[in-house]
Protein backbone atom coordinates (compact mmCIF):
# COMPACT_ATOMS: atom_id res chain seq x y z
CA UNK A 1 0.00 0.00 0.00
CA UNK A 2 2.80 2.40 1.20
CA UNK A 3 5.18 4.18 -1.63
CA UNK A 4 7.43 5.21 0.85
CA UNK A 5 7.08 6.57 4.67
CA UNK A 6 9.24 8.99 6.48
CA UNK A 7 10.14 9.39 9.96
CA UNK A 8 12.32 11.66 11.90
CA UNK A 9 15.46 11.09 13.45
CA UNK A 10 17.41 13.32 16.31
CA UNK A 11 20.79 12.91 14.64
CA UNK A 12 20.90 12.18 11.07
CA UNK A 13 24.88 10.89 11.08
CA UNK A 14 23.80 8.97 14.27
CA UNK A 15 20.83 7.04 12.51
CA UNK A 16 22.57 6.92 9.05
CA UNK A 17 26.04 5.00 10.85
CA UNK A 18 23.20 2.45 12.33
CA UNK A 19 20.63 1.70 9.38
CA UNK A 20 23.32 1.05 6.45
CA UNK A 21 24.89 -1.68 8.33
CA UNK A 22 21.63 -2.96 9.73
CA UNK A 23 19.23 -3.11 6.81
CA UNK A 24 22.34 -4.08 4.05
CA UNK A 25 21.34 -7.90 4.97
CA UNK A 26 18.35 -7.06 3.64
CA UNK A 27 19.17 -5.16 0.41
CA UNK A 28 18.57 -2.10 1.46
CA UNK A 29 20.97 0.50 1.00
CA UNK A 30 21.35 3.95 0.68
CA UNK A 31 18.73 5.45 -2.72
CA UNK A 32 19.12 8.90 -2.18
CA UNK A 33 20.04 12.03 -0.50
CA UNK A 34 18.15 15.24 0.34
CA UNK A 35 19.27 18.31 2.45
CA UNK A 36 18.96 16.78 5.98
CA UNK A 37 17.14 13.23 5.25
CA UNK A 38 18.54 10.33 3.22
CA UNK A 39 16.35 7.88 1.68
CA UNK A 40 16.83 4.00 1.97
CA UNK A 41 15.53 1.21 -0.49
CA UNK A 42 16.48 -1.81 -2.80
CA UNK A 43 17.03 -1.26 -6.09
CA UNK A 44 18.01 2.72 -6.05
CA UNK A 45 14.22 3.49 -4.79
CA UNK A 46 13.57 4.84 -1.82
CA UNK A 47 11.29 3.51 0.26
CA UNK A 48 12.01 4.89 3.89
CA UNK A 49 13.07 8.32 4.47
CA UNK A 50 14.97 9.29 7.77
CA UNK A 51 15.12 13.44 8.19
CA UNK A 52 16.82 15.01 11.20
CA UNK A 53 14.02 16.73 13.00
CA UNK A 54 14.68 19.10 16.27
CA UNK A 55 12.09 17.97 18.08
CA UNK A 56 12.18 14.62 19.98
CA UNK A 57 11.03 11.97 17.47
CA UNK A 58 7.93 9.59 18.92
CA UNK A 59 9.33 6.20 17.80
CA UNK A 60 7.52 3.72 15.52
CA UNK A 61 7.02 0.34 14.43
CA UNK A 62 8.66 -0.43 11.04
CA UNK A 63 8.80 -4.12 9.80
CA UNK A 64 10.89 -4.87 6.92
CA UNK A 65 10.62 -7.91 4.49
CA UNK A 66 13.09 -10.09 4.54
CA UNK A 67 13.68 -13.24 1.78
CA UNK A 68 14.52 -15.54 4.66
CA UNK A 69 15.21 -16.58 7.70
CA UNK A 70 19.13 -16.07 7.69
CA UNK A 71 18.51 -12.45 6.38
CA UNK A 72 16.66 -12.03 9.70
CA UNK A 73 19.48 -13.45 11.79
CA UNK A 74 21.88 -10.98 9.34
CA UNK A 75 19.78 -8.32 10.27
CA UNK A 76 19.43 -8.58 13.89
CA UNK A 77 23.21 -9.53 14.42
CA UNK A 78 23.99 -6.49 12.12
CA UNK A 79 21.95 -4.21 14.05
CA UNK A 80 23.15 -4.78 17.30
CA UNK A 81 26.56 -4.25 15.87
CA UNK A 82 25.61 -0.76 15.08
CA UNK A 83 24.42 0.14 18.08
CA UNK A 84 20.78 -0.97 17.85
CA UNK A 85 19.26 -2.00 21.32
CA UNK A 86 18.01 -5.72 21.31
CA UNK A 87 13.71 -5.99 21.54
CA UNK A 88 13.47 -9.16 20.82
CA UNK A 89 15.89 -11.80 19.04
CA UNK A 90 15.30 -14.17 16.22
CA UNK A 91 12.65 -16.44 16.11
CA UNK A 92 8.91 -17.78 15.44
CA UNK A 93 6.38 -15.85 16.62
CA UNK A 94 3.25 -18.45 15.96
CA UNK A 95 0.79 -16.03 17.61
CA UNK A 96 0.89 -14.17 14.97
CA UNK A 97 1.49 -16.90 12.16
CA UNK A 98 2.78 -20.35 11.88
CA UNK A 99 5.88 -18.71 10.07
CA UNK A 100 6.16 -15.54 11.28
CA UNK A 101 9.93 -15.50 11.60
CA UNK A 102 11.35 -12.28 13.13
CA UNK A 103 13.68 -10.21 14.91
CA UNK A 104 13.22 -6.77 16.54
CA UNK A 105 15.96 -3.91 17.55
CA UNK A 106 15.30 -0.27 18.89
CA UNK A 107 17.33 2.38 17.44
CA UNK A 108 19.40 5.59 18.34
CA UNK A 109 15.56 6.78 18.75
CA UNK A 110 13.93 4.42 20.09
CA UNK A 111 12.33 3.58 16.46
CA UNK A 112 11.25 -0.42 16.53
CA UNK A 113 13.07 -1.72 13.57
CA UNK A 114 11.36 -5.29 12.32
CA UNK A 115 12.72 -7.70 9.88
CA UNK A 116 10.30 -10.14 9.12
CA UNK A 117 10.04 -13.34 7.29
CA UNK A 118 6.78 -14.81 6.58
CA UNK A 119 8.38 -18.32 4.48
CA UNK A 120 8.40 -21.51 6.07
CA UNK A 121 11.65 -23.09 6.29
CA UNK A 122 12.33 -25.51 2.78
Amino acid sequence: MFDHIGIGVSNLNVSQSFFLPSLLPLGVGLAMEGPGSIGLGRNGKPSLWLTESSQKPTPVHIAITAQTRAEVDAFYAAALAAGGRDHGAPGLRPHYHANYYAAFVLDPDGHNIEAVCHQPVL
